[in-house]
């Protein structure tokens, strides 16, 4: 019976915005559902794998990543070169605000213990720690958005399309780009597992043969990879436009904001067209936003699906460092022109050099990240 409450409301909703909003609209909240079950479903989350590695040099969160960037480019490069006045991928230029929004993002996102996707999943199965980071991520979104325009002025380099080249040599060279990453986790992996067991060379086979994934993958990323790649081919031929978070909960800072008297005549970013425009707008009007919602709603109904999810109480100090760093994590997204989904996911998948530059960056922000958790979680 709760399971088909479940499916029955989420129907409801979607019919709902399509009476609301449009068909459209509709489509994109139902698609907005299956990334929140996909990602809950699957845990299939950015900011632990990295962590894993981090710690324990476990590449199995990062093969999945990969992976889920291969197919996802593989969908969409042909799709994209075929009509390209009708969809767009997910291109921005190599500024020294990318660099510096990534690098901070990465931090910020360990302490806050999930990125702009984990973030709105967990919030939907009611994680407590990312519901206290939600509100604080649309004020630093809503706040960098504002001064996006100033942090791009400071200047770096344009944008580098590889679909400029064609798309099969664009997709040859997303593919060789995560299997050069696929390949240095696992070498990392074997490498610690080569110091870990020195002095017992009895153990080391199997040492070998776990830190290189031979015992198997969790079969729920696998899974994961496939049905978030399948999704997100989806979204772009609905809206048009690659997936995003950020933007979505910089809409809803920015309404609470105006709410309160904030008037968005004269700012840089929000008094632009085309954001002025989706301010004006009611929310579920704005691709992003209705997505999101749908998100959150599809990661609630997966998370209760066997049953009411479980979460431990974080401590006063963890909810405070997880709040602060989801106003870095919101503010640092704008620099950087996107979370790991936006920016990292959608610019790799559409063959945008900056994509990667981004996970370089931020991936370097959550070594630092790993360690400032370790000493607050103390």
């Amino acid at each position: 019976m709760n399971r088909l409450l479940l499916v029955a409301g989420g129907l409801a909703g979607v019919f709902a915005v399509m009476l609301t909003a449009g068909v459209r609209q509709g489509l994109l909240a139902l698609l907005g559902i299956g990334f929140g079950a996909a990602l809950q479903g699957a845990r299939f989350g950015f900011t632990t794998g990295w962590r894993d590695y981090i710690e324990r040099r476990d590449p199995q969160g990062l093969w999945a990543q990969m992976l889920l960037l291969a197919l996802a480019a593989a969908l969409t490069l042909p799709l994209l070169a075929a009509n390209p006045g009708e969809l767009v991928g997910a291109v921005a230029p190599l500024t020294f605000s990318l660099v510096l929004g990534a690098f901070l993002f990465g931090a910020a996102m360990q302490l806050a213990d999930g990125c702009g996707s984990g973030t709105l999943y967990k919030a939907g199965a009611g994680a407590p720690l990312s519901v206290a980071v939600l509100p604080t991520f649309a004020i630093g979104s809503f706040v960098g958005a504002s001064h996006q325009p100033g942090w791009v002025a400071l200047g770096g380099l344009p944008a580098v399309d590889l679909l400029r080249f064609g798309w099969p040599v664009a997709l040859l060279l997303t593919v060789l780009g995560c299997g050069l990453v696929s390949w240095l986790a696992a070498r990392g992996a074997r490498q610690n597992a080569r110091a870990r067991i020195t002095g017992r060379p009895e153990a080391l086979p199997k040492a070998l043969d776990a830190a290189s994934g031979y015992g198997g993958w969790a079969r729920r990323w696998w899974i994961g990879a496939l049905v978030l790649a399948v999704l997100y081919t989806a979204h772009l031929v609905v809206a048009g436009q690659p997936w995003g978070i950020v933007y979505g909960i910089g809409v809803w800072g920015a309404k609470v904001a105006a709410a309160l008297g904030w008037s968005p005549v004269g700012d840089a970013f929000w008094g632009a067209a085309p954001h002025a425009t989706r301010l004006a707008e009611p929310v579920l009007a704005d691709v992003t936003s209705v997505t999101n919602l749908g998100l959150i709603y599809g990661a609630l109904a997966a998370s209760r699906w066997n049953g009411v999810a479980m979460f431990t109480t974080p401590s006063a100090k963890r909810l405070i460092a997880a709040s602060v760093a989801g106003l870095v994590m919101g503010y640092s997204s704008r620099m950087a022109f996107g979370c790991n989904v936006g920016a990292f996911f959608g610019g790799v998948a559409s063959a945008s050099l900056h994509g990667w530059v981004w996970f370089a960056l931020a991936f370097a922000g959550s070594i630092l990240g790993v360690r400032l958790r370790r000493r607050i979680a103390a």
